[in-house]
């Protein structure tokens, strides 16, 4: 015992062990030598074995694993290790039950994660939040993030979860989960999971710069009404761009354009990466395109536009 409690049981090795193996060190006494009785009970992948000598009277009980209250701790850890890895009990069952090993049901389960692990993610999240919340406080402006994930695509979703991110630290600020029926359609989920997170920033004295979302239409006039300044994240704006390529390349005499498209998308990254400001933005992507076209650059470019004629120029013409 003394091993177990100088070392937590989370950093303990584990290991797979039979049963036959088991039984072997339980059949004898250790102190006559002869034939002993032994009684064993598992629970899930625990188990407790009792041995007793009915010639010596010696008895012990000896467990496979830490019992923390009534809860063996390996089942828990294994609820855990499943729960936030994000892998499904069902297919660990699978892999359990084509080896012969013994697991927990699936009732267990949910109940450390009711009773154990929610509670533990919940309060450290809180936490760690309340950390994040004083630190931006602190802060004169502060850029963040703002994307909403769905149960499911389209405008059929049930649940949405807003996530709300410190871009300087790359940090979640804040979760805010929205019902659709909350706000009269899964649409109109994503402006109320923004609108609560600003909220709490607002409550909690964080003074923003600039917020970095996805070109959603209600946030565009919600934040242009609050006078809050609004970017587009980048990879939505390439999402667009490059589908506009793709469908334009598909017709007749623009076919060339289809090599450009990669070209075309990597630039999109660069500018936004390597630009300051507004203007430097404009020149960076005008002048990829002036390039495309075979004209010069604006000299208010200020870029050297070293592009290889690799897959053939494109020609400006109207379009008929």
């Amino acid at each position: 015992m003394s091993g177990q409690e100088q070392n937590p049981p989370q950093t303990i090795n584990t290991y797979i062990v039979y049963e036959t193996c088991l039984m072997e060190l339980f059949e004898s006494c250790p102190v006559c030598k002869r034939v002993c009785d032994v009684q064993t009970r598992r629970i899930g992948t625990f188990i407790s074995v009792q041995q007793l000598c009915p010639h010596c009277q010696f008895t012990r009980n000896w467990n496979s694993q830490p019992v923390l209250g009534s809860t063996p701790v390996g089942n828990l850890q294994l609820s855990v290790a499943t729960y936030v890895n994000g892998a499904s009990f069902y297919k660990l069952s699978k892999v359990f039950k084509a080896m012969n090993m013994q697991l927990c049901k699936y009732n267990t389960f949910r109940r450390h994660a009711r009773m154990f692990i929610e509670p533990a993610i919940v309060s450290y999240w809180q936490k760690s939040q309340e950390g994040m919340l004083q630190k931006l406080h602190a802060e004169e402006k502060v850029i963040v993030g703002g994307d909403m994930r769905a149960d499911s695509p389209g405008h059929s979703a049930k649940f949405g979860s807003y996530t709300t991110m410190d871009l300087k630290n790359n940090k979640v600020v804040d979760l805010q989960l929205v019902q659709s029926n909350e706000v009269g359609g899964s649409y109109h989920m994503e402006l109320e999971g923004l609108k609560r997170s600003l909220e709490l920033l607002k409550e909690r004295g964080v003074t923003l710069d600039c917020i970095v979302t996805d070109r959603h239409l209600q946030i565009q006039k919600f934040l242009r009404e609050s006078s809050i300044t609004q970017f587009f994240d980048v990879w939505h704006i390439e999402k667009g761009i490059s589908k506009q390529l793709e469908k334009a390349a598909k017709k007749k005499d623009c076919e060339k354009l289809r090599g450009w498209v990669k070209s075309i998308r990597n630039h999109i990254y660069w500018t936004a990466a390597t630009s300051t400001t507004g203007p430097e933005r404009v020149a960076k992507w005008t002048c990829r395109i002036s390039t495309l076209m075979m004209t010069p650059c604006s000299p208010s470019a200020f870029i050297h536009c070293a592009l290889r004629n690799t897959n053939g120029w494109l020609q400006a013409t109207w379009p008929t």
